[in-house]
């Protein structure tokens, strides 16, 4: 299972996610909570990620396998931000109050809107290829990246 630790962030995006989620409580104070869903995530799990619409699984739950819903990455295993420690990049999803988790569309793009407040941040929501709304990352990270 990827990674929720703040601490395994590279130090730009933990001090982002953590201005971002204090301004959040205090501009929503009864909107859903926003929560790191994965920060770190081995080459194992994101090769899984990849797998997943062409693995033979019914991944989704819904009876069909390798269908196009179950798409989850571009990224094959050490292509992703995610898989260098610290991690380059980070996921979240929203919590109401009842716990349930939310995935409303309103909620990622105001969150978004307060985490791009700290320069040198890409946001999912803007990627041309496949749009990943949870998504933050370091702006060109693959520069940080030794070869």
């Amino acid at each position: 299972m990827a990674s929720r630790s703040l601490f395994d962030l590279n130090p730009l995006l933990a001090y982002a996610f953590g201005k971002a989620e204090a301004e959040w409580l205090l501009l929503y104070p009864a909107a859903p909570k926003p929560f790191l869903v994965a920060t770190h995530r081995s080459n194992q799990e994101q090769q899984a990620l990849y797998d997943q619409p062409r693995d033979k699984k019914d991944n989704d739950g819904d009876g069909q396998v390798d269908e196009k819903d179950e798409f989850v990455s571009n990224a094959r295993a050490g292509q992703s931000p995610h898989n260098y420690l610290p991690s380059y990049a980070f996921d979240i999803a929203f919590r109401n109050s009842k716990g349930a988790t939310d995935y409303n569309l309103k909620w990622f793009v105001d969150f978004a809107r307060l985490v791009l407040k700290t320069p040198g941040i890409t946001w999912g929501g803007n990627f041309k290829s496949i749009i990943d709304r949870p998504h933050f990352e370091l702006t060109d990270w693959e520069k940080l990246v030794r070869k």
